[in-house]
């Protein structure tokens, strides 16, 4: 049903309906002149404005949004603005989510003058030039007879495509009339080309009814195209074992008995590492070969016993069958494989298993204690955000019980991501509580949106590791001044932003420090808290150690 409440549409009033239509209930951003009259539209509107502290803060917390939401949006203002948040749309665009970025701009008439106004660059089309390199599609609403079918043009292409789109609003478009928006069309998804989905079916249960081991890879792109439920479908009616990777952990359940463990090519479990790479059939549903995701390169995997699925193409041996959509070849796989027992599938499960944490109450807390001890800690009712480096290096082998309760910026590793995406989090399930595991040096980048957090009562939790600076950094490559950072006083910083009682910060040096600060988080979960985890000696994970190691035999370091 499209609402008009008896109004004049105008541009604006159409671009929020479509935002509301693809589930779009908050907007994350920065006023800014060129943007004011499209804000006052959204305040107008059953659409939360939540501002944030800069625009790249506002990115990362629609990106946090998006990925749970299914879309996520911000709003910025010309060039200054809209550069910052520059940063954020790249990360979605390289790791698939539809996050709509609009931007004020200047009159129209002002380019048309060729003006030089305040906040241009260049000239009047640089940032659209620039956002184009960053997005599936992008437009500028110059016209109120054709702005109706760019926003809905441009939008559907986020949706669709599940990457990042622009769209951008100058200040005289945004109370321009325009029509009413007719109901939107729901038959906009792609379809798969009948006969190519017919014979990659049919050659991919060939090779599965006929294999001994057969395991599944769920990669990236089933989270990011929501085929979770699906894959679930599929894992259980065929009982075949299934690994996820970095990239794609949670998108199944990791609880479920079938799961085996994260593959991460030479990195992984031993157990995990020969039960894929011996597979005699291993079905990739997604997955992306990144440096990340593989160990760097270190995986072993034949491809002439794979079948490879992404959005859009299957490739088994040396055919690819071209136009299949991942969706329609995960839910036909079910009636095209015969299901077989579990148990005689190579069964090996070797994820981590929970154990009860007995802290050593004046013992220093270490890296591997700490992990032990948060592992523990995390339940189905919170979200993990791990920003890259020891965070994400440890995480992998935390349990997360319930699928899509683990969110990481694997591919493109954008440090400071996860303190205000847990803001998008915090307004896209509501029912849960973000936790944030960051490195200090992570954590400095975007260190102001814990003011949002607070003002705007999300009960995050805040885990800082503060082992001393940039420490994937120091285990890379030989280390350097370059990796020191200021010493911050981090449990002060929630008076410091005005917490007062709803908001507590920790400093914890000992495992019986840690375990008080976890248990009155979890006790007091209506509440902000902020937990710095001092490790000492520059301690790190396992995790982290096995990556430096690998990283200096791929690239030596040069000896003085």
């Amino acid at each position: 049903m499209i609402e008009n409440n008896g109004l004049t549409c105008t541009v604006s009033r159409y671009l929020i309906q479509r935002l509301r239509d693809v589930g779009i209930n908050h907007l994350f951003g920065v006023p800014g002149d060129y943007v004011l009259d499209f804000l006052d539209e959204v305040i107008s509107s059953p659409i939360q404005w939540v501002g944030t502290c800069n625009e790249l803060n506002a990115g990362y917390a629609a990106d946090g949004y998006a990925r749970l939401n299914g879309a996520g949006a911000a709003v910025v203002t010309y060039c200054v603005g809209g550069l910052s948040i520059l940063n954020a749309v790249a990360g979605a665009f390289a790791e698939r989510v539809p996050l709509i970025v609009i931007s004020g701009a200047p009159p129209a008439r002002r380019r048309n003058a060729g003006a030089l106004v305040h906040h241009l660059v260049s000239d009047y089309y640089l940032q659209l030039d620039v956002f184009k390199k960053v997005t599936i599609d992008a437009a500028i609403l110059i016209d109120p007879q054709t702005a109706p079918d760019e926003i809905d043009r441009v939008i559907t292409n986020a949706i669709v495509h599940k990457l990042p789109v622009y769209l951008e609003l100058p200040a005289d478009m945004a109370h321009a009339p325009c029509r009413q928006p007719m109901a939107r069309s729901t038959s906009v998804m792609p379809h798969s080309d009948e006969d190519s989905l017919k014979k990659s079916l049919q050659k991919a249960a060939e090779l599965i009814n006929s294999s001994k081991n057969p395991v599944l890879l769920a990669g990236i792109e089933a989270l990011r195209f929501c085929h979770g439920g699906d894959l679930l479908h599929l894992v259980e009616a065929v009982e075949v074992p299934f690994a996820t990777m970095l990239s794609s952990k949670s998108v199944l359940p990791e609880l479920h008995p079938q799961f085996i463990g994260i593959y991460q090519g030479g990195w992984s479990r031993e157990a995990v590492r020969q039960q894929v790479e011996s597979s005699d059939c291993l079905l990739s549903l997604g997955a992306w070969m990144t440096d990340l995701d593989t160990g760097l390169f270190s995986e072993h995997l034949d491809s002439s016993r794979m079948i490879v699925a992404t959005n859009g193409q299957v490739t088994i041996g040396d055919t690819k069958y071209l136009n299949v959509q991942l969706g329609d070849f995960i839910r036909e796989l079910v009636t095209v494989v015969q299901p077989r027992s579990y148990l005689n599938s190579h069964p090996v499960v070797s994820h981590t298993i929970r154990s009860v944490f007995i802290p050593d109450e004046t013992k220093k807390l270490s890296a591997l204690r700490l992990y032990e001890r948060l592992n523990t800690f995390l339940d189905d009712r919170m979200v993990l955000l791990a920003e890259p480096g020891d965070a994400f290096c440890a995480a992998l082998d935390f349990n997360v019980e319930e699928s899509e309760n683990f969110i990481v910026q694997a591919y493109y590793s954008s440090i400071g991501y996860c303190t205000p995406a847990a803001l998008g989090v915090s307004f896209a399930c509501p029912d849960k509580r973000p936790v944030v595991l960051t490195g200090d040096g992570a954590f400095q980048m975007t260190a102001q949106e814990i003011s949002t957090l607070i003002r705007q009562r999300c009960p995050a939790i805040i885990l800082i590791i503060n082992n001393d600076g940039y420490m994937v950094e120091r285990v890379l490559h030989e280390d350097g001044p370059y990796n020191d950072i200021q010493m911050w006083n981090y449990a002060d910083l929630p008076a410091a932003f005005g917490g007062g009682d709803y908001a507590v910060g920790i400093k914890v040096t000992t495992e019986g420090e840690l375990e008080r600060a976890l248990v009155a988080a979890s006790k007091e979960d209506g509440k902000f808290f902020m937990i710095e985890l001092c490790l000492p000696d520059r301690d790190c994970s396992a995790g982290l150690k096995q990556l430096g190691d690998t990283f200096r035999q791929m690239v030596p370091v040069k000896q003085a």
